[in-house]
């Protein structure tokens, strides 16, 4: 990408077009369809690998999401903790270790979808596209800690002023002039993933329900012979903490 007029379109121009029609999409999206604002999740239709692959891929994505808006928001804070090796390595190795997670929680998930008859039927194209951004998104970002080490300090001094620059409506691309193609080739993903959010499942997380991380699991009780239909429920008394029900 040394093309002047292209990087000024994919990292000046580009990143409002995708800011805009997220803000835009969702908020009409939320309006004309608020019942789609939800991972629309399939766990009832398959519970085993559906645990393993959205576990370790939540808490990996989780992490590497809060690790890039400290980068961002106290870059300063982040270069002043890598002054000392000890930490730069703890925090370089803890930023590949739930990369890795990330990308293994994500193969799970398309295993699943692949395999699992009922959560195929259930899986959209955007579905597929979103989960191909992923895997492109953390493959690179794991590709950048192993070629290119020291990508949080670099981040920091690097991309932290640039995103900055972007939310100030002043863009300013020189901070990634001396990145390698592979970080650019993140930083293009990572906005098209902000475009393409709008019109999927992944909506979800403007209002994801944090208390799932430390909710007592929910348990379902069968009064029934294995094969019975279930019978409708009349006349059971619902206890007062079961009054609303948690899907997952």
């Amino acid at each position: 990408m040394t093309n002047p007029l292209l990087n000024q379109l994919l990292f000046a121009v580009f990143p409002y077009v995708a800011l805009f029609t997220f803000f835009l999409g969702t908020i009409m999206r939320y309006r004309k369809a608020p019942f789609t604002y939800s991972s629309l999740s399939s766990q009832f239709l398959e519970n085993q690998q559906h645990f393993w692959g959205l576990v370790s891929f939540h808490y990996g994505i989780i992490v590497i999401l809060l690790g890039h808006l400290c980068g961002m928001l106290v870059p300063s804070h982040v270069l002043a903790w890598n002054a000392r090796p000890l930490r730069l390595y703890i925090l370089e190795i803890s930023a590949l270790v739930f990369g890795l997670l990330t990308v293994i929680g994500l193969f799970g998930i398309i295993e699943r979808r692949l395999t699992n008859s009922k959560a195929r039927i259930v899986t959209s194209r955007m579905d597929w596209v979103l989960l191909v951004l992923l895997v492109f998104q953390s493959v690179t970002g794991i590709g950048i800690a192993i070629f290119y080490p020291w990508g949080t300090s670099w981040y920091a001094a690097s991309m932290a002023p640039y995103l900055l620059s972007i939310f100030k409506f002043q863009p300013d691309i020189t901070f990634l002039a001396t990145l390698p193609l592979l970080a650019k080739l993140h930083i293009v993903n990572a906005w098209l993933l902000v475009l393409v959010t709008t019109f999927t499942r992944l909506v979800h997380i403007l209002v994801a329900p944090v208390p799932y991380l430390w909710r007592k699991p929910e348990v379902v009780r069968w009064y029934g012979k294995p094969g019975d239909a279930p019978a409708p429920m009349r006349n059971i008394p619902v206890p007062a903490g079961r009054a609303r029900g948690m899907g997952a």
